[in-house]
């Protein structure tokens, strides 16, 4: 079966690529960067709900101004 391509990238690569990461930060590092980039994440999920709800609460402007 066939790995299937990642934006064009097969297996061979992304092997090179983790061995390079891992040469790069160490086995020990990594996972705390990993930790750092999914408290991003959620801090950025978190602030999008956020506007959603100041969007949906937020009257239109055409309710704003008298007819």
């Amino acid at each position: 079966m066939m790995i299937p391509l990642i934006l064009g990238l097969g297996g061979q690569e992304l092997i090179i690529i983790l061995i390079i990461v891992l040469l790069l930060f160490g086995a020990k590092k990594i996972p705390e960067l990993m930790r750092g980039a999914g408290q991003g994440v959620k801090a950025f999920k978190e602030g999008m709900k956020e506007m959603d709800s100041v969007m949906k609460d937020e009257p239109k402007d055409e309710e704003k101004q008298p007819s």
